[in-house]
Order: structure tokens, then sequence, then C-alpha cells
């Protein structure tokens, strides 16, 4: 099996290294829609009873879970791919979509692309797939600036490729966070990144930065103005993701409801994560649903 998984990943790697063509979108993102929520590969207690986790997120109204498969830092391709695969099953067997998402570093560009397509290549012990794929496009391990820009456009467009009809999205920096900080990535590569992606998933987070109904209104407010500026696409599919979610009183949370609420042109809705998202919060969130 792994010996399999390795060759597809090759060619698959080299099939796309032989084309400098931007990758086009094309896949359904209607895959991002809907309130949604979080897990990373931390989230201990959700995979000691995979199947009760998942049908406590189906009660809250969930509709799509993003669920970490691997980071730059992890040992393996696929974080504990038995009780993942359980998981998922579970997940769908409640009519939930559940897109895989992996944190490249760019610092070893052949192993972030071998775990992203790990993403595509990932089953479950019944052969059921992701329904979609996300890279967090946000850690800035490489001091090179330039090179890591082109790395993560490199790979973005290479799983776009692999991916076919599977729906890719793209996790960036929080727009407003970086235009206030711009040096933690200078000219980061919005076009290039929103060229070869299906949707975009800011993580727009203010728990504990900021206090109050209006700061957090016209924070997240901005930074949607901010993403679709820097994109140069307004009609890019949007999740918008806030946080972290322990961290917002009633009036940030509130806040961050209106904000996008009045937006008006928002797929999904989430908050960074599941284990950190009180009762509360999913009753706000439950105003947002269709």
């Amino acid at each position: 099996m792994r010996i399999a998984l390795a060759a597809l990943s090759l060619g698959l790697v080299l099939a796309c290294a032989s084309s400098s063509v931007p990758a086009a979108r094309g896949a359904d993102a209607s895959v991002f829609s809907g309130l949604g929520t979080w897990v990373d590969i931390y989230d201990r207690p959700v995979y000691a009873a995979p199947e009760a986790t998942a049908a406590r997120i189906a009660a809250r109204g969930v509709r799509v879970v993003w669920v970490e498969t691997a980071n730059y830092g992890a040992s393996v391709d696929v974080v504990d791919p038995l009780r993942l695969g359980r998981f998922v099953e579970a997940l769908h067997a409640r009519g939930l979509r559940v897109v895989g998402w992996y944190l490249p570093g760019h610092v070893r560009p052949a192993l972030d692309v071998r775990r992203a397509l790990a993403m595509l290549a990932f089953r479950t012990p019944k052969g059921e797939a992701l329904d979609g794929i996300a890279l967090d496009i946000e850690a800035t391990t490489l001091a090179n600036v330039g090179l890591r820009s082109r790395r993560a456009v490199a790979l973005t467009q290479r799983v776009r490729r692999a991916a076919g009809e599977v729906p890719l999205a793209i996790v960036p920096l929080n727009p407003r966070g970086l235009e206030r900080r711009p040096t933690a990535w200078p000219r980061y590569p919005w076009q290039a990144l929103a060229a070869s992606s299906d949707a975009i998933a800011p993580m727009v987070y203010t728990g504990g930065a900021l206090r109050g109904f209006d700061a957090t209104y016209g924070y997240v407010t901005r930074s949607l103005r901010l993403l679709r500026e820097y994109t140069g696409d307004p009609e890019l599919p949007i999740h918008v993701v806030g946080g972290v979610a322990d961290r917002l009183g009633p009036a940030e949370l509130a806040g961050f409801v209106e904000a996008v609420r009045d937006d008006g042109g928002i797929i999904g809705v989430s908050l960074y994560d599941w284990q950190t998202t009180p009762a509360r919060a999913w009753k706000r969130l439950a105003s947002l649903r269709p």
C-alpha cells in the first residue's frame, strides 16, 4: 500500500511539474458552504470516540467539518489514519461533508507535495474519500519570503491539477492582520493562490485581541473587503473563520456574526475550533444557517 501510494504521489508530482500554466478553478465550491467547525491533529478527545463526536457535531447543525490530516512537522503524511477514517465515515453517515486540510512549511517542498497529495489518496476503511481539501498557507518558517511565496503558489498549482473534480480551498493569512503587520509575509501571493483554488477560508481571528461589538464588527468587515481587493476576485467563494472560539465574549461574538450577515456574500462560516466552541456560540451561529 505504501509503495502504491508513493508511486501515485510521484506520478502526480511529475505530471504537474511538466506544466507551468496556472491551474484553473472549476470544482464545486459548495463543499465549503454552510455552518462549519474545525478539528486539528492535537484534538485527541475527538478521536477517542469518533462516532460520538460526529453525533455531537451533527446535533449542532454543522454541515462541513474541516479536519487536519497532517502538518509539516508531523512524523507521518496522515496522522492516525484509522481513527481519522472512522471519524470521516461517522460524519458521512450523518450527511456531513468533510474537508481535509494540511499546513505546509515551505521548507521541504517535496514533503509538502507528498502530504498534500496524501489527502487526495486517503480512503477510510470503507473506501470513502474526503469531500474537499485545503492548504493552510500561513507558515512563515522559511525566512526567504520570495522563495516562500513561490513555493506556496507552486504547491497550490500542483495540488489543484492533481485534485481534478475535488474542490480545493486556500486558508490564507488574515488580511486585516497582515495589513497591520505586513512584515509577517510581504507581498503575500493573494492573486496567484486565488487563481488556483475553488474557495478561500480566511481565519479572521479577533478573540483576545479586540474588545466589544464595534471593534470586532469593523475588523471582520475590513478583512473581507481586503480579501476581495487583494485577490482581485469579488466573486471568490469565501468561508469565513472566526476565533479563537473560547476567547470571544458575547459582544465580540455578536460583532463577528453581524459582520458576516451584513456582508451578504459569504458561502460558509465557522469558529476555530470544535473543542473550544461554547454552547452560547452555537446559538449565535445558528442564526446564520440557511
